[in-house]
């Protein structure tokens, strides 16, 4: 009987301790570390809004369904973290002699949320309830002022969607961004576009990692999207670099570089299948006679436009093949609203995959 006690308290000690890296890792740490005990509850939570959100509903109902998802998913992992941890320490509290397992679960839920109405027996319970009441604590004192954080994060991102939607129209599309800053603005006046949008996804790879739940948080119109806006303003500036007949600046550059680099860190924590080393005459989901309307579309609007169109087309391609998986794959996880060239490109554009591809190993060769 001794040897079983023992092992349910080293047992419950593993679980505690378990509990607490996972916490740790997800939100003190810094930096984009695999918390898989997040990931198995909202794999869990998005299987059930799965059943709710299917195809018998139009886009507009299954927005509004997975609007709760991230949200709900946060309190669910706050109380999968919080009913391990009285596992752990009902298993602790047993083998420490606090029988029947009834009383040892009274202890602990009495000790974790600081009730006090029940007591155990002996110097090492009572100091085992001072560390339950501290950890219990903290976890709630942790997602208290995490979500300041997380809100904070995704503020800043839906500022510069709704932005954009002056600019590039709703849905958003590159061609709509050239177009209306040809006519309103001036080309030129897009320099300080670029260099809005390469902070903006400075901003969203660090936090959209470090806060993985952001990625699937719905912006508050159902016609909005983070990734259908990323997409917009990428292909805004590969058609800008490759095609407008514009003196070359580093701007549009610069930006594209910091937005494929954005997407695929998302997307490779995700482990959404990137190439990271793509040559230049690889497939994209673009076709030229789509890139070849856009071209026609902005000439007619008056933007002046490259007179080699078949090296225009190989230059957007050879920008667009940097990009292109790590967006279309990150707006089909998210179930992102119809935009051109970007949540359009798959089969079913509402298509909402029965689970985050988060558990799988990857594979892939290391960034360049």
């Amino acid at each position: 009987m001794m040897a079983v006690k023992i092992l349910a308290f080293l047992a419950g000690t593993a679980i505690v301790l378990m509990t607490l890296r996972s916490a740790i890792r997800t939100f003190l740490v810094p930096r984009a570390l695999q918390a898989y005990l997040a990931r198995i509850v909202f794999v869990s939570v998005r299987r059930v809004f799965r059943l709710r959100a299917n195809h018998r509903h139009s886009y507009e109902q299954r927005d509004r369904i997975m609007a709760f998802y991230a949200p709900l998913s946060l309190v669910v992992l706050l109380g999968t973290w919080l009913m391990l941890v009285l596992a752990g320490f009902t298993a602790m509290f047993w083998g420490l002699g606090n029988s029947p397992v009834r009383f040892a679960f009274t202890i602990a839920g009495s000790s974790m949320f600081t009730l006090g109405f029940e007591r155990g027996r002996g110097l090492a319970t009572t100091a085992l309830s001072f560390g339950a009441a501290a950890i219990g604590l903290m976890l709630l004192a942790l997602f208290i002022t995490y979500l300041p954080s997380l809100y904070g994060a995704f503020q800043r991102r839906e500022a510069g969607v709704a932005k954009l939607e002056v600019r590039a129209g709703q849905p958003p599309s590159g061609t709509s961004l050239i177009e209306l800053a040809n006519r309103v603005t001036g080309l030129d006046r897009l320099t300080e576009l670029w260099t809005a949008w390469e902070d903006w996804f400075t901003d969203v790879d660090e936090s959209h990692t470090t806060f993985p739940a952001l990625v699937h948080f719905r912006s508050p119109h159902g016609d909005h999207s983070w990734i259908t806006a990323a997409g917009a303003v990428l292909d805004g500036a590969s058609l800008f670099a490759s095609s407008v007949d514009r003196p070359r600046t580093p701007e549009p550059e610069f930006m594209i570089r910091a937005g494929f680099l954005c997407l695929r860190h998302i997307a490779d924590f995700l482990h959404i299948p990137v190439d990271h080393d793509p040559a230049p005459t690889d497939p994209i989901s673009v076709t030229r006679e789509e890139f070849d309307a856009a071209c026609e579309r902005m000439d007619a609007a008056g933007v002046p436009m490259k007179a080699d169109r078949d090296q225009a087309w190989r230059d957007f391609a050879g920008w667009r093949v940097n990009y292109d998986s790590a967006l279309i794959g990150l707006a089909r996880l998210t179930m992102a609203p119809p935009a051109p060239w970007s949540s359009d490109r798959f089969a079913d554009a509402h298509y909402i995959p029965l689970a985050i591809p988060w558990l799988r190993r990857s594979t892939r060769r290391a960034g360049r």
